[in-house]
């Protein structure tokens, strides 16, 4: 696998779209009534859930003032790399489309910060506390589903392992997550060592969040922050049951920095961190 990401090259793309659109002093409106669409289909267009043809963005780079150059064809190959599928779309049987996209961001993300007050983030889950997660929280799927499920999660791990840009991940887990005994005492124990083990890698920072820090700046819960290069911005992402959401507005992307720096700023160091748990690796679980 590497960190190429259709998504990310879509998502680069309408960002391009949209800002030829306004220099181009162009309504959503105009714009549609001369690709022949509708209003609807524009806004779909731009909202990014609706994908458009390398032909289509020919015509309306043309309509933008942009026929040729080196803008023009860099334009161009993103849209071609953002028809291609990512090598996620081989768990299409079990992975939800809006979950796609978060796998597709996460592929090429430069960095992610999380937080995660229940359990230890995926990208850092033992195949065996993977796989208790996901009979629990997938009571009805059969056990080769399950298992999908956990292939999937094991192949996502490549983004902080890859020898070629491998992401950084800062992650903050609620002593909760440490201590909440996932598939039996041998299970936790395990995934706990290979927290310490990954903590090692240079690309790898884990904070814990200890009880006795009381009420603290992310009690609403769980967020993922991914950053990329090249100018591709930031996304703040939110997880609930049956969907996600992607926030990429400044102030919503400047309200949860905020709100990661203060939980670093509460958390043990990493160095604390890694030795509480290893110290709770060490205890009758």
């Amino acid at each position: 696998m590497t960190g190429f990401s259709p998504t990310v090259r879509h998502r680069r793309l309408l960002q391009e779209l949209r800002q030829l659109r306004g220099a181009a002093g162009l309504k959503q409106e105009e714009v549609a009534a001369h690709m022949d669409w509708s209003t609807s289909r524009m806004t779909k267009v731009e909202g990014g859930t609706l994908r458009i043809s390398v032909n289509d963005v020919r015509a309306m780079l043309q309509l933008y003032g942009l026929h040729e150059g080196a803008k023009y064809e860099a334009l161009l190959q993103l849209a071609k790399q953002a028809k291609e599928r990512g090598w996620w779309h081989a768990y299409s049987d079990v992975i939800p489309q809006w979950f796609q996209v978060y796998v597709g961001l996460e592929a090429e993300a430069s960095s992610l910060r999380n937080y995660e007050p229940e359990l230890v983030h995926g990208l850092l889950q033992t195949e065996d506390y993977a796989r208790a997660i996901y009979q629990a929280a997938r009571m009805t799927d059969a056990p080769e589903e399950i298992e999908r499920h956990v292939s999937l999660r094991v192949a996502r791990q490549d983004v902080i392992t890859r020898p070629e840009r491998p992401m950084h991940l800062w992650a903050i887990m609620n002593e909760a997550a440490l201590r909440r005994r996932v598939g039996g005492a041998e299970v936790m124990k395990e995934q706990l060592k290979h927290l310490v083990s990954t903590s090692a890698r240079p690309n790898v920072t884990l904070q814990v969040l200890p009880y006795e820090v009381g009420a603290h700046a992310a009690m609403l819960g769980s967020f993922a922050i991914l950053s990329f290069s090249e100018g591709a911005g930031e996304v703040a992402y939110l997880e609930y049951v049956t969907g996600g959401l992607y926030l990429e507005k400044l102030e919503e992307i400047r309200a949860y920095t905020l709100t990661y720096d203060h939980l670093r700023a509460s958390a043990l160091d990493p160095r604390d961190s890694v030795a509480m748990i290893a110290k709770i690796a060490e205890e009758d679980l």
